[in-house]
């Protein structure tokens, strides 16, 4: 990718960002601190879609900064992929949440707030253009694949997203670390073979790319850790 398409891609989305920040079409935006539009490469190989943001992002304006942010950032980097290298961001860019007797609490987005953001969602993949959609959570999910997405049926599968990309789903990382007991070793043992397909398919589109076509593709070696302790 030339320097001059990197930087007209990064203009659109500092475009982009500031029209999500004016945006007051839900309740929410008048609630958040920050606007959490999205961060990463403008042109990465692979979008990491979200549900929202959470209270340590909403403080931050950036997605995926707490301890789901941390346990994603594992999980990309056991597939060979620094958070550098890819775009993370989410189906709405404002932190959901529910009035608690210790302050608002997280929520995952509704219907509508889904529907109000994803223009701004919509845009950033068409501006970014990815190889690869990876969506963590159910509600990331239905926004792609519809409201009768069951994830713990459904995930692990390749879907036709947007623009015809590619589109896996599997388990939030927030969701990876309620788990206890053998159920974490369990649910990690699946998203890991999620993240495996993800690896395979980018591997396969660069070679699709880069190789002649009766040429033979090694194959990356496997790797093993299930990206780590968590």
């Amino acid at each position: 990718m030339s320097l001059e398409e990197r930087a007209r891609r990064l203009r659109l989305l500092e475009q982009e960002a500031t029209a999500a920040g004016a945006c007051r079409l839900c309740a929410i935006g008048a609630q958040r601190r920050n606007n959490v539009y999205g961060e990463g490469d403008p042109c990465a190989r692979v979008m990491v879609v979200g549900e929202g943001p959470g209270e340590t992002e909403d403080q931050l304006g950036r997605p995926f900064v707490g301890r789901a942010g941390q346990l994603l950032d594992k999980m990309l980097g056991a597939i060979g992929l620094p958070r550098e290298d890819v775009y993370i961001c989410n189906t709405v860019k404002c932190r959901p949440t529910l009035a608690g007797p210790r302050g608002p609490r997280n929520r995952a987005p509704d219907p509508q707030e889904m529907a109000n953001c994803r223009p701004f969602l919509d845009r950033q993949i068409d501006i970014i253009r990815p190889d690869v959609i990876l969506a963590l959570g159910s509600p990331a999910a239905k926004s792609f694949l519809g409201r009768d997405f069951q994830i713990t049926k459904m995930r692990g599968r390749w879907y036709a997203g947007p623009n015809g990309i590619p589109l896996m789903v599997t388990f939030h990382p927030a969701y990876v670390l309620r788990q206890t007991g053998g159920e974490i070793e369990a649910v990690k043992r699946l998203v890991w073979n999620d993240l495996k397909a993800v690896r395979t398919k980018l591997d396969e589109i660069a070679a699709a790319r880069e190789a002649p076509a009766a040429e033979e593709v090694p194959l990356q070696p496997e790797q093993f850790s299930l990206f780590g302790d968590v």
